[in-house]
């Protein structure tokens, strides 16, 4: 299908934790992430605030900054009430909004919601025919925003490329982003997330690494994904070796992140989602941010 019409740069800020601020500090946050220089602004949707609503709120305090959801649930709506979430903060905010769709994962969806999460990439490609279907008699924006889909094997990365316009591969290795790119071929947007942690010292930045890492680890999706990457069960287990925690983190100074966002860009992604982790995860790494920006975007 192409790229999207969003323009999002080469790096992006992922922050999840967004939610827990208030939102007049989220709204800070977000004018210091658009003044910083960083082209999108990625959130997340889980058990927190709406993202579309939120995309709207964080948009309405910035002037050019994209957003973009990573991801929003398809289990979370009907296909007609997201497509109509996408159009209405499209044309509010014109060629500022992309929509990440994802399957979410299997205790999120039957566990907390109580859907059916037996064959999430059928009723992937259902729900995308059905958003593509769907009636809205309002205002729409005035070229298609284009939509991207969580995507870590195969036939997902296959979809991303054939009915949508990319993919955000989330928990994964610049290995990964370029098969991620020889599976979607050069016309697809990729835009990888990628966890950092800006601390030198070993032992702390692995600590670190883990504590973000630990809640993934055990998610069937993610697991299986890094085996596919050659990791084993020893790996994984006991809160990751010291060769997955580095794969998956990038940690050391600003000039070491860079160069690992560089790697994915060398691998094929247009854009990267840098994650920052910390060791208060409760407080907004803007202090982080800031450092890493001239490194990143220079």
């Amino acid at each position: 299908m192409g790229k999207p019409a969003v323009n999002i740069g080469k790096v992006g800020i992922w922050y999840g934790g967004i939610d827990a601020l208030p939102t007049p500090k989220a709204q800070e946050t977000a004018q210091l992430v658009e003044e910083l220089g960083y082209g999108a602004l990625w959130v997340a949707e889980a058990v927190g605030r709406d993202p579309f609503v939120s995309s709207a709120v964080l948009l309405s305090a910035t002037k050019s900054l994209a957003l973009a959801t990573g991801i929003a649930n398809i289990y979370a709506r009907d296909p007609m009430t997201m497509s109509a979430g996408q159009k209405t903060v499209a044309e509010a905010f014109p060629g500022r909004f992309l929509l990440g769709l994802g399957v979410s994962h299997g205790h999120l969806v039957a566990g907390i919601r109580k859907h059916d999460y037996s064959r999430p990439y059928s009723y992937m490609v259902d729900y995308l025919d059905k958003m593509d279907s769907s009636l809205y008699m309002a205002t729409g924006p005035a070229e298609d925003p284009g939509r991207l889909l969580a995507a870590l094997g195969p036939k997902m990365l296959e979809l991303s490329a054939t009915k949508a316009n990319g993919a955000h591969p989330y928990f994964t290795t610049p290995e990964h982003t370029a098969i991620s790119r020889d599976v979607m071929g050069p016309d697809a947007l990729l835009a990888p997330e990628q966890m950092v942690v800006l601390e030198t010292d070993p032992t702390e930045a692995r600590r670190i690494a883990r504590a973000g890492m630990k809640i993934y680890l055990g998610l069937p999706n993610y697991a299986n994904n890094l085996k596919r990457l050659g990791f084993t069960d020893a790996d994984i287990a006991d809160g990751a070796s010291d060769r997955l925690v580095d794969a998956i983190v990038a940690w050391g100074d600003e000039a070491k992140i860079a160069a690992r966002v560089a790697e994915h860009h060398a691998a094929g992604a247009d854009h990267v989602c840098v994650q920052v982790l910390t060791a208060d995860p409760r407080t907004a790494p803007t202090e982080q941010f800031r450092r890493l920006a001239p490194a990143l975007l220079g």
